[in-house]
């Protein structure tokens, strides 16, 4: 049995007014305003360490570092890939150097990645409560999960988050196959849903920030 984890986890996403974090096509688009894109640059310098999954990394090429327009002395977290099977392109954004990265794959992988360290935990797929408890043990007391779909709810679905911040941008996306802030899955009955709390609501900019507590 795991020990208990200590690492606080915090998700950040931002989706349309009809709940989509990207287009039909899974790219992302512009839904944040600047006083949304500030703040996250500035929850990014508050953390140890920022935590996507392979599917972001293949479709948007984020770099996953504080922009100095935003921070005046940025520190730039450690960028953590949850990559399975090793699929991380050899040019990806997060591998050129900027700040240390950490792919994380499951144990069959023997893939290397260049400019990054390599952890490997869990059978076919990456266990992540497993992986928690191994960042823990770096040093790592802080993360934020900014996406995908499927990763948020995976943590969402195993009381891994502690709390989530929700940006509502004021427009409407749309379209059936348009990703929302929780994929994969999903609960089967209203007994499996999450429940969150509520503790702040306030207007940025032309949007809405909506601050919840994760119920454990």
């Amino acid at each position: 049995m795991l020990e208990a984890i200590y690492l606080k986890v915090t998700i950040n996403c931002a989706m349309s007014a009809d709940g989509k974090i990207a287009l039909s096509s899974r790219r992302q688009t512009d839904i944040s305003n600047e006083e949304d894109r500030k703040r996250v640059h500035e929850l990014r310098n508050t953390v140890d360490g920022i935590l996507v999954g392979i599917g972001t990394v293949i479709t948007d090429d984020p770099r996953l570092t504080v922009k100095r327009e935003y921070v005046e002395e940025p520190k730039n977290p450690v960028r953590i890939i949850l990559d399975s099977k090793g699929r991380t392109p050899p040019d990806a954004a997060v591998l050129n150097g900027e700040a240390r990265t950490l792919i994380i794959t499951a144990e069959e992988c023997e893939k290397e990645f260049p400019n990054a360290e390599t952890v490997r935990c869990g059978t076919d797929r990456v266990d992540i409560a497993k992986a928690m408890q191994i960042l823990e043990g770096m040093g790592i007391r802080s993360i934020l999960v900014e996406g995908g779909a499927e990763v948020m709810w995976s943590f969402l679905k195993s009381r891994l988050a502690d709390e989530m911040y929700i940006f509502i941008g004021s427009l409407v996306i749309g379209g059936d196959s348009s990703p929302t802030a929780a994929g994969g899955e999903g609960a089967e009955s209203l007994e499996d849903t999450v429940e969150l709390r509520l503790r702040n609501a306030e207007i940025v900019g032309d949007g809405v920030l909506l601050e919840y507590e994760v119920v454990k």
